[in-house]
C-alpha cells in the first residue's frame, strides 16, 4: 500500500494541457449560464433525453439552445467519457496513457527517439511544458512552439512554430503558417542520431519566438 502511495504522488513529467482549466471553467460556470450545474445536467439527461451520444449532443442544441462545445462535452460526459479534461489530476493520468497507446503496436520501435525529443523540447526552458494529446504531444511555452508526432511506423514529425520563415536545409514548410496553424515547420526524425544541431537549432528558435 505504501508504495502504491508512493507511486501515486509521483510527479508526472508532463504539464496540465491549457484546454483543461477552459473545461473547469465551464464547468463551474454552468449553472449560472444555463441553470443547471454538471451533475444537475448529467442525471437529466439520463433521465430524459435520447438514449444515444449523438442524439444527445442534437437534442441539446436544438431543445436546449446549447451551443455546440456545451452539447458535445455534455453528451459524452453522460457516457461516462470526457472526465479528464476538466480535472488536473485525471488529465496527468491520462496523458501516460496516451503516450503509452500513441507508441504501441507498430509504432514501438519509436518511442527512444519520443524519449529523446521529449528530453531536449523540456530542457529548452523552465517554462516548457509536454502536453499529450491522443496523437500528438505539443510542447508548450506561452502557446505551442513545437510539436511531437508519430507520423508513420517509422518517422516522427518534429514541428516548430516558425511563422513565415523560408526553409532551408531539412526544415520542411508544412502550410501551417498560410492555415493560420500554429506549427508551421518539420524536420522528419527516423533515428536518435538525426536529432542533431540543426535540429536543436530550430527548437531553440522556436522557443525564442514564443517570449
Amino acid at each position: 500500500m505504501a508504495r502504491e502511495a508512493a507511486k501515486s504522488k509521483t510527479k508526472s513529467i508532463y504539464g496540465v494541457h491549457p484546454g483543461v482549466a477552459m473545461v473547469e471553467k465551464w464547468i463551474a460556470d454552468l449553472k449560472t449560464k444555463t441553470g443547471r450545474s454538471l451533475d444537475e445536467w448529467l442525471k437529466f439527461i439520463k433521465k430524459s433525453g435520447p438514449k444515444t451520444e449523438q442524439e444527445r449532443r442534437e437534442w441539446l442544441k436544438k431543445e436546449h439552445g446549447l451551443g455546440t462545445n456545451s452539447a458535445s462535452w455534455l453528451a459524452e460526459r453522460a457516457e461516462g467519457k470526457g472526465g479528464e479534461d476538466g480535472d488536473p489530476e485525471a488529465y496527468l493520468r491520462a496523458a501516460e496513457g496516451y503516450v503509452e497507446k500513441m507508441f504501441a503496436g507498430p509504432k514501438t520501435s519509436l518511442r527512444p527517439i519520443y524519449d529523446a525529443l521529449l528530453k531536449l523540447g523540456l530542457s529548452a526552458g523552465k517554462d516548457v511544458k509536454a502536453c499529450p494529446c491522443q496523437t500528438i504531444v505539443p510542447l508548450y511555452r506561452k502557446h505551442v512552439f513545437a510539436q511531437i508526432k508519430p507520423t508513420t511506423q517509422t518517422r516522427i514529425d518534429f514541428g516548430f512554430a516558425l511563422k513565415d520563415l523560408k526553409a532551408t536545409g531539412r526544415l520542411i514548410d508544412t502550410g501551417g503558417f498560410a492555415k493560420k496553424d500554429r506549427i508551421t515547420h518539420r524536420i522528419a526524425i527516423t533515428s536518435v542520431a538525426d536529432i542533431d544541431d540543426e535540429v536543436k537549432r530550430w527548437l531553440r528558435h522556436a522557443y525564442e519566438l514564443d517570449a
